[in-house]
């Protein structure tokens, strides 16, 4: 039996139910502490959705962590910066009422929560780690465009990565020997 300390324990209780039939796990709450045992493989997806609410994320935002393809990952802003005005940190990574936030999430279709010094990051796995990389980059000093600029690149170099699967060059060269036969004929 595994536990997990929540500082907010509204979202689970409200969604106990739910995440138990979902997780294939049982789960108990003694106080702020939420303990859950089932299956090793139930478990560890049990955890890592427990960690994501724990952290801040709702509970539908967290149950997205049952799909294989789907992470969750926390870093420290103190890893990325040696300043020690953490404030002013957030406040660059946050942007005047959440737009660098809100852009980014956007761009990378990722869910973003920021935690005192940590930043929580849920999607996708080739997603949060673009996103990972952009908001070093936001952190170190990098302006917001060029951020922008690297996360979109990002998504169309993926994208071409994905839609290609290497079957367009099949069909390239089944073209050029189709015309190359052609031009024998002649």
């Amino acid at each position: 039996m595994n536990t997990i300390y929540f500082p907010k324990i509204k979202e689970l209780r409200t969604h106990l139910d739910d995440l138990k039939l979902k997780l294939h796990v049982t789960i108990e709450i003694k106080g702020k502490q939420v303990s859950y045992e089932g299956d090793a493989v139930h478990e560890y997806t049990a955890e890592l959705v427990l960690q994501a609410m724990a952290f801040g994320f709702s509970a539908k935002q967290a149950l997205q962590l049952i799909e294989p393809d789907t992470t969750f990952k926390v870093i420290a802003m103190k890893h990325f910066t040696r300043r020690k005005d953490m404030e002013d940190v957030r406040s660059r990574v946050i942007g005047k009422e959440g737009k660098t936030k809100r852009t980014i999430e956007n761009i990378t279709d990722c869910d973003i929560i920021i935690n005192n010094n940590d930043i929580g990051i849920l999607g996708s796995s080739v997603q949060v780690e673009a996103a990972i990389v952009g908001l070093g980059n936001l952190i170190r000093g990098t302006k917001e465009a060029n951020t922008y600029a690297y996360l979109e690149r990002h998504n169309t170099e993926s994208k071409q990565k994905y839609d290609d699967l290497g079957l367009k060059e099949e069909e390239k060269n089944k073209r050029k020997t189709t015309s190359e036969d052609d031009t024998d004929v002649d």
